[in-house]
């Protein structure tokens, strides 16, 4: 609801349209170079504590922000200034919230669904943010979703002092090595266990063409569609719909094992429903496709999370985690310049269509890695000692 609150007070301050596209990639360029780093802390520190330290660092900006605009003092730079901040903010905290859930759970037999309840949360807020956003915009002013988001900071840190987690010792000792021979052992440890490479080289696909679609969506509102306003922003909710819908049906799921052949599938469903999406001139199917495609995007998320959460080696989780959420969120900005140029050239239509070609691609080339995956979850449900031995060669 923040960043929409500031991207549209810079839009309306400075009516530059690049300007609006600077201040998004400074939002996304700290989290780029933070988040391996957050998760070499997650690895050190207790994940509660640094969470806790990150809600009163965005406690303390989000008052402060709120202040200046009712003081009139929140000018565009200003604003760039705490986006950026707020990017640092995200960088440090993505990464250690994905490595606590499974502090939470004390039955690893819950893990799954844990997961699955986190990220329907996750797909709930992005859908549900905006939309009180703006309506706050249009009823009391962007003031007020500024001391709106001061206030969440308290819910948040009242949540986190109240957690009782059962101690988790380090496996990091803190000397003898630096930062760098840390982040080094995190990428060595991900390139050598092939399940876990495979999973986050699936994600960052998935990212890079499974998500080019909603750049273009404009240009499918207005011109393939041609409707207004109203049908962006219903094509713009219809993938988190879908996503919901797809977390809870991973929520039910009781088993690890299988969730492999779910994430090799759902690529599949994504490409056929992106090529029917370039084709279909129907608002009605078009909302209900980009439901599909959200849905089974977010399944891919969530199966990945899944299966590395119940198998990295505790040690070295919150630095695998960490570059878990780079494959997710690093491609988004490439993702967006990829179909912005392509759609120059061959139009909207045609670079969807591609992209739900690559991700028919992705799904044969993810299939023929299922026998290891399977074979590594088994293993490592039944011989968790050996599963470093298993998984790499």
């Amino acid at each position: 609801m923040t960043q929409v609150t500031i991207s549209w007070l810079i839009y309306t301050q400075t009516g530059s349209a690049w300007l609006l596209g600077l201040n998004g990639f400074l939002q996304f360029l700290p989290t780029l170079v933070l988040a391996p780093f957050s998760g070499v802390l997650s690895d050190r520190w207790s994940k509660r504590d640094l969470l806790i330290v990150v809600q009163v660092l965005g406690t303390v900006a989000s008052l402060t922000l709120t202040t200046l605009s009712f003081l009139g003092l929140a000018n565009f730079w200003v604003l760039i200034i705490f986006s950026i901040w707020g990017g640092l903010l995200k960088g440090l905290d993505m990464p250690v919230r994905y490595a606590i859930v499974i502090e939470t759970v004390d039955n690893r037999d819950h893990l799954n669904n844990a997961i699955a309840l986190y990220s329907a949360m996750l797909s709930t807020s992005m859908l549900i943010g905006p939309a009180i956003g703006g309506l706050l915009l249009a009823k009391l002013g962007a003031n007020y979703c500024f001391l709106y988001d001061s206030l969440s900071y308290v819910v948040a840190l009242l949540t986190l002092i109240s957690m009782r987690l059962r101690p988790t010792p380090s496996h990091i000792s803190t000397s003898g090595s630096n930062t760098w021979q840390k982040l080094q052992e995190g990428f060595s440890y991900i390139y050598n266990v092939v399940p876990i490479r495979a999973i986050l080289l699936l994600l960052a696909l998935n990212g890079l063409f499974g998500s080019a679609h909603m750049a273009l969506l404009p240009i499918f509102a207005s011109d393939i569609l041609k409707g207004g306003g109203d049908t962006m922003g219903f094509l713009s909710s219809a993938g988190a719909i879908g996503s919901v819908i797809g977390c809870l049906y991973l929520s039910l799921r009781q088993r690890v094992l299988g969730l492999e052949k779910l994430m090799a599938l759902c690529p599949a469903i994504s490409g056929i429903g992106l090529i029917a999406f370039a084709i279909s001139r129907q608002v009605w199917l078009s909302l209900l496709i980009l439901a599909v495609i959200g849905g089974a995007g977010m399944l891919i998320v969530s199966c990945g999370n899944t299966i590395v959460q119940t198998l990295v080696e505790d040690d070295k989780r919150g630095r695998v985690m960490s570059l878990y959420s780079l494959s997710i969120i690093g491609t988004l900005p490439l993702s967006s310049l990829i179909a912005g140029s392509l759609a120059q050239y061959i139009g909207a239509p045609n670079t969807v269509i591609a992209s739900g070609i690559i991700c028919l691609l992705e799904s044969i080339w993810f299939a023929r890695q299922l026998p290891l995956l399977t074979s590594w979850i088994k293993m490592k449900t039944n011989l968790p000692n050996n599963l470093s031995e298993a998984a790499t060669h």
